[in-house]
């Protein structure tokens, strides 16, 4: 009898992808694994992560963490609202104004009421304001998964993928200029592992850089020299993505790195970005005391990834076809008793010692911070056409012969792959493959 390999398949086809099926609505996809909800009494663009959609989120955050903290961010945490003017000096007033929900009034607040805000970097670069910065101490880096407001339109509200309030995995590096290429180094190659953990192919990297148009924030100068660095990184990428150079596709304040990824569809889009910005040091007069002795301007950069939690599980549900990765999966382990009764491969003996033993098999996997389900109720058929609706990543069924066998019958439906598993050894290796973060558990 074969155990459980535990093997990363990333290189792996997508589930469905060589059965031509095709792409599901992450929304349909949401609906049969219970990952989210909307409310009329809550309202539009403001959806409920119900407990299987709060388990992918807490798993992504919890790895957005972790990759931030091995990068050298610190963790910050910063209030949602914000005076108007705080965004009148960042810039996001002008620019951003009829996208941002309206100033709250709160009496004598009139002259410059609260907003909700836009964006997380103004609080940011307040935080890096608040004490003065010697050149020995840059970069510094923050993170903070934080939520932010967008007033979207009702018509163009979707699911996850477009709501008002965005759940970001966001980060900002105040360094010095020779520091740049090496911050960008580290940000772009944090966000490339991340995404081969989700299962994720980047299709290219772009250089997003300025042209010829008099739209672009700072002097040619300096964006030239920040555009070489950028082109640096990209050219010693070792083993990385290939990449293109694109005018005119940056943003207004700083050239950038675009990962673009093709979705379910084979739409092309941008799932991540390292973002270097001329804009807010510039307003909000952000400087550190150079070797010489004098105020010198820091440089910032926008960097994050895994990004908007909402955008980032609609991508992941229709990109994998409701199947996550193990890792990430709201039901690793869905356990099936059998007997006699249920038309099961057990010899027709009665079920009640499977009932027995999969509850301790249930409780040890659990104690190993695995996500479990027993299903009981109801013939093994149904039990298993709903656990394969909710995408459950391993299905386990345990009746009379396979506890004198010592064995779990387990199936990945992603794959097909079936193999008996030493009861002995389940626990341990299921436990390394969550911890791992692998996206399939071969068999």
């Amino acid at each position: 009898m074969n155990d459980v390999a535990i093997t990363d398949q990333r290189d792996q086809p997508e589930p469905g992808a060589d059965r031509h099926e095709p792409v599901l609505d992450h929304r349909e996809l949401g609906r049969d694994m219970r990952i989210f909800e909307s409310s009329p009494l809550v309202g539009p663009g403001l959806p409920l992560w119900l407990p299987a959609g709060a388990a992918v989120r807490y798993e992504l955050e919890q790895y957005a963490r972790e990759v931030a903290l091995r990068t050298g961010c610190e963790p910050v945490y910063s209030p949602v609202l914000g005076k108007r003017s705080l965004f009148e000096r960042s810039g996001h007033w002008a620019k951003f104004a009829d996208d941002m929900f309206p100033p709250l009034v709160m009496g004598d607040s009139d002259v410059d009421p609260l907003v909700l805000r836009p964006a997380n970097c103004p609080h940011h670069a307040q935080i890096y304001a608040s004490e003065p910065r010697s050149y020995r101490d840059l970069p510094v880096r923050y993170s903070e998964l934080a939520p932010m407001f967008r007033a979207e339109r009702s018509g163009v509200l979707s699911g996850l993928s477009r709501v008002r309030q965005i759940s970001l995995d966001d980060a900002h590096v105040f360094c010095r200029p020779d520091q740049v290429a090496d911050e960008v180094h580290v940000a772009l190659a944090a966000v490339l592992e991340v995404l081969d953990t989700l299962g994720i192919q980047v299709s290219y990297l772009r250089l997003s850089g300025r042209d010829d148009s008099g739209r672009w924030l700072g002097a040619s100068e300096q964006w030239a020299a920040a555009e070489e660095a950028l082109r640096a990184v990209l050219t010693r990428l070792a083993g990385g993505p290939d990449w293109r150079a694109e005018a005119g596709e940056a943003a207004f304040y700083g050239p950038k790195i675009d990962v673009q990824v093709l979705d379910a569809r084979g739409h092309e889009e941008t799932l991540a970005t390292v973002q270097l910005d001329f804009n807010q040091p510039e307003r909000f007069d952000l400087t550190y005391v150079a070797a010489s002795g004098e105020r010198e301007r820091v440089v910032m950069i926008h960097r994050g990834t895994v990004g908007a939690m909402e955008r980032m599980v609609a991508f992941l549900l229709e990109r994998h076809a409701g199947r996550l990765p193990f890792w990430l999966a709201p039901v690793q382990v869905c356990l099936l008793p059998v007997g006699g009764s249920d038309g099961g491969a057990d010899g027709g003996a009665d079920g009640g010692g499977a009932a027995d033993q999969v509850g301790e098999l249930a409780a040890d996997l659990r104690a190993r911070g695995l996500r479990v389900r027993v299903e009981r109720d109801g013939s093994l058929g149904n039990r298993i056409r709903l656990a394969r609706r909710r995408r459950d990543a391993l299905l386990g069924v345990l009746g009379p012969r396979e506890i004198q066998a010592g064995v779990l019958a387990v199936t990945d439906p992603a794959s097909g792959m079936k193999s008996s598993v030493l009861l002995s050894e389940l626990g341990d290796r299921l436990a390394e493959a969550a911890r791992k973060r692998v996206v399939r558990v071969g068999l």
